[in-house]
């Protein structure tokens, strides 16, 4: 048997096990692993650093399928190669509820599957963030713990989408040359050839954004070879171009969009059988070829024991360390520091936006960890994300802490993903609150996945004034409460930041949005309380002096507002409380009983943020009282904008008024 044969062989396993998949399923995307089968193949058995036996080895190769429309290329190849998590079953399960084979790689249901793709383009950058961990992580511990590479899969809508420019100019520009993208250049998309939407000179584009650029034949196992063995003596990131037919066997449907996104049919299936002398029945994988692919699997055995062997002779706190830093656990320093760090605040009471305030937390949270990695979207002095331990990365130097993103919001987020699912590291970065929608996909896949990731968005209402309704956010807050698993915190002081700093940091398995001020906003907290308030989502922050009956719900920058209301209406014998809710999500998650109390009963619920109402009926009722916005925003100075639009004490202290009034009418009108 020649080794052409033996590629072709092992090839078609993926190619079968895809098409017999797809087809019981009734659903799936058969084309790209039909199409792709001969790159994959050359990859995992001949070039990849992986161990079976070890899925979460930390120096492994990693493996990003962006095109995850073609997930059975990913779950068949796992099989193939020997991983526990995939077996035939699973294969036969493919996109079946509870399957581990789920019809998008979904990150978390089984070792060999690094991320959860799908929208197309985040691989992309899921794979420059893992390149960027990698090669800050060697620049710390050196080649004998951290030296490995990133391979990315990505098809025609993969670069379409405006993600894969800021991904990979980005790239490009750090030099991340351990990082080779394999674009399956197959010229068809489900509505048909690319022709259609796209006349892109791919290679163009990648060599203007710093790349090493190579065009192979997809289906050329040798090709493809010498291309990797070239990718892997680059200096530069190298994109290899693979010119493949989509459906390749099938003789009716390879190269046509029919091949994309649909099963063969039993017909075509016979035909495509007889077409590449696949004798075997569905989801038989000879033993022969079975042999060669776990053969293939353990080829990297013998390196990561003596990985291993490396890692024990480290001395013990730099092997704690690191061991320390890829688990994903917190050194006992960080909560000293936090609770440190409290006491002084309730002792200085200094007034600040919490933009500053947060960057006055993350001096602490970044002399506590060494494994923070920062950065901002072009707007690090208003972000305020830098702090004097967090020198800025370059190409030439990757020892610092801060990435310079530019202006890719989109690609730093998802970059942010790749780096948290990598290890050891955990990222953050900086931006407007109002780009946040820049970012959502990206944002929501960090909470699918359950990734620490914390997003620092400030300018986060009316507050940040004259730059007008193209910068203050109104529905964002309610936005990205919608998405499932994450944190979004707004904390009022000095304090609450650094609680919500905190639980950001605390969360490991949930993503973090910190919404923080433009201006200034007075302390409110004048008392250590060792527990963290902020944790429980609301907390009363100000009880009435009698038996209330107003209750005040606020968020932010109007909590502040919400205590000199409560001031107002105390005195005209109204007794208030006061309540501060950084974060809904959190508060959800409480004990019936602590809601119910903090929620209380008093006769009059009001909720004030500089934002839109959505979500505030849950603590005041259908029948409550909200004040802040119900538009767009306008230009001006900021204090001016909170009297425009009516969000001040005296507004809330006349709908207190009102409300108390319906309630409670005087004698005279009773008579």
């Amino acid at each position: 048997m020649t080794d052409l044969d033996k590629h072709q062989l092992m090839a078609n396993a993926i190619r079968f096990l895809s098409i017999d998949a797809v087809q019981k399923a009734n659903s799936g995307h058969p084309g790209l692993p039909m199409g792709a089968a001969d790159i994959a193949t050359v990859l995992f058995t001949r070039f990849m650093k992986f161990d079976p036996t070890r899925p979460d080895w930390p120096d492994r190769d990693r493996f990003v399928l962006s095109a995850g429309h073609g997930s059975m290329l990913l779950y068949a190849s796992l099989y193939l190669l020997g991983y526990p998590d995939i077996d035939i079953d699973e294969i036969k399960n493919f996109r079946q509820l509870g399957a581990k084979t789920a019809g998008h790689p979904e990150y978390g249901h089984a070792a060999g599957i690094e991320t959860t793709t799908g929208p197309l383009g985040q691989g992309i950058a899921n794979a420059v963030g893992m390149a960027m961990a990698e090669r800050k992580l060697n620049t710390e511990y050196g080649n004998d713990i951290v030296n490995h590479r990133t391979w990315c899969l990505a098809g025609d809508g993969c670069l379409m989408e405006g993600i894969s420019q800021e991904a990979i100019s980005l790239a490009g520009h750090l030099k991340l040359n351990k990082l080779t993208l394999f674009w399956d250049n197959n010229n068809i998309s489900i509505d048909g050839p690319i022709s259609l939407s796209d006349s892109t000179d791919q290679i163009a584009r990648f060599e203007a954004s710093g790349w090493n650029t190579m065009s192979v034949d997809g289906h050329n196992p040798e090709a493809i070879a010498a291309a990797i063995e070239k990718a892997e003596q680059s200096e530069a990131p190298t994109l290899i171009a693979c010119k493949t037919l989509i459906g390749f066997g099938s003789p009716n449907k390879a190269g046509t969009s029919s091949a994309h996104g649909a099963p063969l049919g039993n017909t075509e299936i016979a035909l495509t059988r007889k077409a590449l002398n696949w004798d075997a029945e569905p989801f038989e994988i000879p033993s022969k070829i079975l042999d060669f692919w776990r053969l293939a699997g353990l080829r990297s055995k013998a390196e990561r024991k003596k990985w291993d062997a490396r890692l024990g002779e480290l001395d013990t706190d730099t092997k704690y360390e690191f061991e320390r830093r890829i688990r994903g656990d917190l050194p006992k320093r960080f909560d000293k520091a936090i609770h440190a760090y409290k006491k002084t605040l309730v002792v200085e009471m200094p007034t600040l936006a919490t933009r500053k305030a947060s960057q006055a937390a993350l001096e602490i949270v970044n002399g506590a960890l060494e494994e923070t990695i920062g950065g901002s979207a072009d707007l690090t002095g208003s972000n305020n994300t830098n702090t004097s331990q967090t020198e800025v990365i370059t190409p030439e130097d990757f020892s610092g802490r801060f990435v310079h993103y530019g202006i890719r919001e989109h690609a730093m987020a998802a970059a942010m993903n790749g780096m948290a699912l990598h290890g050891g590291l955990i990222p953050y970065s900086g931006g407007f609150l109002i780009f946040a929608d820049y970012c959502r996909p990206s944002i929501r896949l960090a909470a699918l996945m359950g990734l620490r990731v914390i997003h620092v968005m400030t300018h986060d209402s009316i507050g940040l004034g004259e730059d007008g309704p193209t910068h203050q956010p109104v529905e964002h807050l309610a936005s990205l409460r919608a998405i499932p698993n994450l944190n979004v915190l707004r904390p009022a002081d000095v304090t609450e930041t650094a609680e919500c700093w905190q639980i950001a940091i605390e969360s490991r398995a949930t993503p973090s949005v910190i919404a923080l001020t433009r201006q200034n906003l007075a302390p409110l907290r004048d008392e250590y309380n060792k527990v963290n308030l902020c944790s429980r989502g609301a907390y009363q922050i100000a009880a009435a002096e009698d038996e209330p009956v107003v209750s005040l719900f606020a968020s932010g920058s109007e909590v502040g507002l919400a205590m000199e209301a409560k001031a107002l209406l105390d005195k005209e014998g109204f007794p208030t409380r006061v309540v501060s809710v950084p974060s809904f999500n959190l508060f959800e998650q409480q004990d019936e009983d602590y809601r119910a109390g903090i929620i209380g009963n008093t006769p009059v619920r009001i909720a004030i943020e500089a934002g839109i109402r959505q979500g505030w009926e849950r603590y005041i009722g259908e029948s409550g009282v909200f004040v802040g916005m119900s538009s767009f925003g306008a230009s001006g100075p900021y204090k001016e904008l909170y009297d425009h639009f009516g969000i001040t004490a005296n507004a809330v202290v006349e709908a207190a008024r009102q409300k108390l009034a319906e309630i409670q009418p005087d004698d005279d009108s009773q008579d």
